[in-house]
Formats: structure tokens, sequence, C-alpha cells
């Protein structure tokens, strides 16, 4: 069986992208290690509407037509809680769990259903805004393909 590979979606026109101004980088997310099979990209913004909800959208600045569909892992499961090392604590500038803004990406499969993947976070500091795709110390607790659905698992 092969496993589901990250989702990379190119935004429909109907939502056209959004890229902040070069002038104004607030609200970009810096991912200096970039994301699995996207390490030269490093900036985001991410993007949402009550339309979309709870979905986000994780938005490459260099090219604003792709972005990677995110959602917040309490959506979709209670007791989520990944295990950082204290090396991603140190990386991210975390001094507490309060600090940590935290999304996964959903993978939307052939036949409609979605899956998240818990086994791989982003966890980005709320201050700075600089994030890591990260594996949990915790990450054999977690699905890389757990379903999505309307209530959360707990």
């Amino acid at each position: 069986m092969k496993c589901a590979e990250t989702t990379l979606i190119e935004r429909p026109a109907e939502a056209p992208a959004r890229k902040p101004k070069a002038e104004n980088n607030k609200g970009v997310i810096t991912l200096p290690m970039g994301l699995l099979g996207f390490a030269r990209v490093k900036h985001y913004t991410l993007l949402g509407s009550a339309e979309e909800a709870p979905f986000l959208w994780l938005q490459m600045v260099e090219d604003p037509s792709l972005a990677f569909l995110v959602i917040s892992p309490s959506v979709v499961l209670d007791f989520y809680q990944p295990d950082l090392s204290e090396d991603d604590v140190k990386f991210l500038g975390l001094a507490d769990a309060r600090e940590a803004l935290v999304f996964n990406i959903v993978t939307v499969h052939a036949d409609g259903k979605a899956t998240v993947n818990l086994k791989g976070p982003i966890v980005v500091n709320r201050t700075t805004l600089v994030g890591k795709q990260i594996v949990p110390l915790n990450a054999g607790n977690y699905s890389l393909q757990h379903p999505v659905t309307s209530e959360p698992a707990r």
C-alpha cells in the first residue's frame, strides 16, 4: 500500500492568491528548513475564510498560486500533544507550550476523503513566526493518515 503524499494544491481561480507586499512581511511565516519535499521554499502566509473553516491555506509567498491545505489538530483529535525535542524547542525559541501554533497538512484523496498527517506537524512560534515541520518524539502514537471527520476523535 502506498502512503499518502503531502497534498500541494494549486489554488483555484475563484480563490485568488494573495501575495503579501514585499515591504510588509508582517504575518509571513518563515520555515528556515522548508517543508518535506519543499526545502527551498521558506516563506508562507496562513490564509483562511469562514466558508472554508476549519481548513486553512499555507500559501507559498514565492509562488502564491501554490498552497498546502492545513488544519488545527484539535479539530480532528482532542488529545493531540506532540512531544517536541529539546532541539526543536530551542530552534523555535519556545519558552512555553502556549507560544506554539500547531497545524497539520491535509491530504485529499482521489475518492474525496481527507486525511491529516499527525506524524509531521508544523509548529510555529506565535511571536517570531519562525516555524518547523517536526517529527515529534511520540510520533509512534499518531497516524500519518488520520481521517478528517465532522466530529473530533477522542
